[in-house]
């Protein structure tokens, strides 16, 4: 795992108008703890930090945070973002020692072409994003591809079935789905009972009067106005 150097100020003053003046200047408020040290409330620049995170480790990246001069070996974890804009509002950097495991939590991604599914018009479903793993953080990779080549319509890949790399352990249930060969959806059309149905045919052939009783109605109203011309 490759590791970046992110320089940051603990000079911040605490407090939420403090961190929007931050924020207004490219700042990210952040905090540092971890390995028996008290928090120290940082602030490290928004550009910095998003390159950092946005490179081959991603989130899980090993960060040189260097603040005022004295280096930390940290991650970073629980990212707050700004419920519009979606960039980062606050940061954890949490202390790591090269030597020990740690929890990390790494995207899934699907790759190749379910051929034998795509050709009967079923679909991939994905029910599982990201993975659970315990690693030391230069263990730590990127994601996890999963080849659904051979993937048929009724088959399951599951996280047994994953090859992890050395050094890397999961701690999600064996059996948890990841990849699914679906058959393809088909809308039912709701059946009508029986009864209902008849009752249904019924009362159309009511609703619409007959030919011969047409017919009949109009005879009679004419023979009704012949015969009052008569007696007039």
């Amino acid at each position: 795992m490759e590791e970046v150097t992110l320089l940051a100020d603990s000079s911040r003053a605490l407090g939420s108008r403090p961190a929007r003046r931050l924020r207004s200047l490219g700042q990210v408020p952040a905090v540092l703890y971890g390995h028996g040290i008290d928090p120290v409330p940082l602030a490290v620049d928004g550009r910095q930090l998003r390159t950092a995170l946005t490179g081959e480790s991603g989130l899980n990246a090993l960060i040189n945070l260097d603040v005022d001069g004295t280096k930390h070996l940290a991650m970073a974890r629980h990212l707050q973002r700004h419920p519009v804009r979606g960039n980062v509002s606050h940061v954890d950097f949490v202390i790591v020692r090269r030597d020990e495991v740690v929890t990390a939590e790494i995207p899934v991604h699907l790759v190749g072409e379910a051929t034998e599914v795509l050709n009967e018009d079923g679909i991939v479903d994905q029910p599982l994003f990201t993975l659970t793993i315990r690693a030391k953080p230069a263990d730590i990779p990127g994601n996890i591809e999963v080849d659904v080549s051979n993937l048929r319509i009724g088959d399951t890949i599951r996280v047994a079935d994953l090859r992890l790399p050395a050094g890397v352990e999961t701690e999600q249930g064996p059996d948890e789905p990841v990849a699914v060969g679906q058959p393809p959806r088909v809308e039912e059309v709701p059946e009508v009972p029986e009864g209902e149905e008849a009752e249904l045919e019924e009362g159309a052939e009511g609703a619409a009067p007959a030919e011969g009783e047409a017919g009949a109605t109009g005879e009679s109203a004419e023979g009704e106005k012949a015969e009052s011309g008569s007696e007039g």
